[in-house]
């Protein structure tokens, strides 16, 4: 799959699902300014998985705020299995603090197959992490703090994106998911 279509699909989903439903409320406007970086991993293996990871980090940790706030790094040819995919997503973690960028950065996590401990893998809650693509967005610490100061009740986005997805019912949300 070329990587321009891989972006093209993520931009979709972000429109779409993340900003349309308005999953993250502070998306749009980092969306809108074209302040998010998304980047492709030609990874299919851990080492070069992390590898892409590290590189990630100090790209986004080096960039000005304004012109990167955000970056994603999509692994369109790795980490399917959703398991192997969280065990990297821990490591991930794991590498924040060896570099000195926990509290910095914060890493979110969103695959196809996406699954909350404790959870039925059918469960319409699970979308809410839901994307074409095993990936990982890098968010500034600042940044966030900043935006959820300004947002009332930020303890109450992830339950209301889960309202939000049940209201609109699994059959309806899948096609928003396909929408091209």
């Amino acid at each position: 799959m070329e990587n321009t279509e891989t972006v093209r699909n993520t931009v979709r989903w972000l429109k779409n699902i993340v900003v349309g439903l308005n999953l993250c409320p502070f998306a749009g406007p980092v969306l809108a300014a074209d302040s998010i970086q998304i980047e492709v991993s030609d990874a299919t293996e851990l080492e070069g998985v992390l590898a892409d990871v590290l590189t990630q980090l100090d790209k986004i940790q080096s960039a000005d705020e304004i012109e990167v706030a955000t970056s994603i790094l999509i692994f369109p040819h790795a980490m399917h299995n959703f398991d192997e995919y969280w065990a990297m997503a821990e490591i991930a973690s794991d590498l924040l603090v060896e570099v000195g960028l926990d509290n910095i950065i914060q890493i979110a996590t969103f695959h196809p197959e996406y699954c909350f401990d404790g959870v039925h893998r059918d469960d319409i809650s699970n979308y809410t992490n839901r994307s074409p693509y095993p990936m990982l967005h890098f968010i500034r610490e600042a940044q966030l703090t900043r935006a959820l100061e300004a947002y009332s009740n930020p303890d109450e986005i992830p339950q209301n994106n889960i309202r939000r997805l049940e209201q609109l019912g699994k059959t309806e949300f899948l096609k928003l998911l396909a929408a091209k």
